[in-house]
Order: C-alpha cells, then structure tokens, then sequence
C-alpha cells in the first residue's frame, strides 16, 4: 500500500511541478495578453483596465493560487483569445487528439510484438536482417515527413483516403477511425522501429538464461517456451518504453494533426501560445501532463499484473 501512496504522490508533484514551470515560463516570455488583444493602437488606461480584467495585474504568486483553486475545480478561467471557457475548447479539441495517440499506440503494439517476436526467433536470417533494415528506415524518418508522404501516395495518388478532414466519432465511427488512419501510422512508424528493437534484444536475453535451457530439457518445444515463458518477462521492459513513447505520440500528435489539418491540440496550442493566452495553454499543459504521468503510473502498477514475483519496496 505505501508503494501505491507514494507513486500517487509522485504523480501529483509531477503534474504541479510542469504546471508551475510552464505558468512560470510564459510570464517571463516578453509580451503582453492584454496589448495582443487590444492591438497597438490601445491607450494605456485601456490596457490598464483589461489587465485589471483578466487578472494578470496582480501580483505573480497570487496570479498562481487563484489558478490553482480554479483548476482544482476544473474551471481554468476564461480563454484571452477565444473569450470561451478553457474546459469547452478543451472538450471540443481534447477528443481528436487523444484518439489519434491511442490509435497510434494500437497499431505499434500490434505490429511492433510480432515483428520483434519474429526477429528474435530468426536471428541472423534474412527476416532479421529485413526487419532491422526497416527499424533503421522507422527510425530516421520523421512523423511529419511520413504524414507527407502518405497524403501523397494514398490521399492524392491512389485516391483511399480523403485528407484534411476529419469526421467525428459521434457522426460515424467509421469514417472518425478513416480519417484518423493516416495521421497515426505516421505517428506510429518511429514508435514501431523502437519497440521492435526493444523486444527482440529482450527476447534474446531471456532465451539465454537458464530458465529456458531448464524448461527445454524437460522436453517443451520452442514455441511453448517463447510464448509461455519468455515473451511473458520480456514484455516488462517494452511496456516501460511503451509508457514512456505514449507522452512522444501525443507531443508528435501536435505537429502530425498540422500536417493533416485535424482539429485537434495542435492548432489550439500554437494560436495559444502566439497570442500568450495563459489560461489555456496552462489548462492544455495541465491536461497532457496528467494523462503521460498516469500512462506510466498504470505501466507501474502493471508490473505486478505480469510478474507476481516483483515486490515493490
């Protein structure tokens, strides 16, 4: 139990931590919210009374706990651009984004387990040899460049997929899961490329121990151990980098949802981040910060799900 308290801890001083670094950074950034807003031809006495307004004319720590009080009950103030409440516009986006960074991370577990499996038990071959090349290729090239080049081959070229639009989940299912294909098998490439290598150098260290040897001379074939015994520990390192990768395709979902145009944090958070709205960009980093810190307490709590031995001090 105290290994529970302690990580729940953890958690919270995290997200409090990266929500006063970055409620910090932006009121050091120069500028000001109420001069972007009101343009440069606003007298001082307006500009004094809209700061006065939104609340960024007190004082720095005060500024700090009033948003605190509000964020824990979910009010995140008003957006400085949008003149909506930060949790609508945060309701409206947050669904794009999330489903693309989950379905991201379906498709690299589904293709990455079998390909490393598949490595590891032809090791030296020439399947080795061609899944390596292409973790290489996975590797050097970037989400972007991959979301580019798949609009060009099968949005323009083939005609399969209708890029830059996005149909919601709630108006058709299908057509929700079309439009977000794309986007996240160009997320989901670089992600492949590492759990691949990830668990095939996991399944060659467990196939070297003497458990494995053990279980052999008792006549089990190959195929009962791998999959009985060995995949089972092998997996405990790669749900660490799966947990650890499931914080890069959201940040990489950003710059993916640019490329094909999905409404999503993306957009939201280089229109916040340009007319220095504090109130939603804290809310937006507030948000990511909390889903990547509970991923990898989840991954954590998953270790005793797939190895009872583990005993967590």
């Amino acid at each position: 139990m105290n290994y529970y308290v302690r990580r729940l801890l953890t958690l919270l001083l995290t997200v409090f931590f990266v929500v006063t670094l970055t409620f910090a950074a932006f009121r050091i950034i120069p500028g000001n919210p109420a001069l972007t807003i009101l343009g440069t031809e606003a007298s001082d006495e307006q500009i004094a009374l809209l700061e006065a307004k939104l609340g960024i004319d007190r004082p720095l720590p005060e500024q700090f706990v009033a948003w605190l009080k509000g964020a824990v009950a979910l009010d995140f103030g008003q957006s400085l651009r949008f003149s909506e409440p930060v949790l609508k516009l945060i309701q409206d986006r947050f669904p794009v984004t999330i489903s693309l960074a989950v379905l991201a991370l379906a498709i690299t577990v589904a293709v990455a387990v079998p390909l490393g499996i598949a490595a590891a038990r032809s090791k030296g071959k020439a399947a080795d040899m061609i899944i390596s090349i292409g973790t290489q290729l996975g590797l050097a090239i970037p989400s972007f460049w991959m979301g580019i080049a798949l609009i060009l081959v099968f949005g323009l070229a083939l005609r399969w997929f209708s890029v830059s639009t996005y149909v919601p989940w709630s108006e058709s299912p299908y057509l929700a899961l079309k439009s977000l294909l794309l986007p996240a098998i160009a997320l989901a490439v670089p992600q492949i490329a590492i759990v691949v290598r990830y668990l095939r150098t996991a399944l060659l260290e467990q196939l070297n121990l003497d458990y494995v040897r053990t279980a052999r001379s008792k006549g089990l074939k190959d195929h009962s151990v791998l999959f009985r015994h060995v995949l089972r520990n092998a997996l405990l390192p790669v749900i660490t980098v799966v947990g650890i990768n499931f914080g890069e395709l959201l940040a990489g979902s950003l710059v993916v949802e640019q490329v094909f145009t999905l409404p999503g944090f993306g957009s939201l958070l280089i229109t916040a981040i340009g007319n220095r709205d504090y109130p939603l960009v804290q809310g937006m980093v507030l948000l990511i910060a909390f889903i990547v810190v509970t991923v990898n307490f989840v991954v954590d709590l998953s270790y005793r799900v797939l190895d009872p031995k583990i005993r967590m001090k």
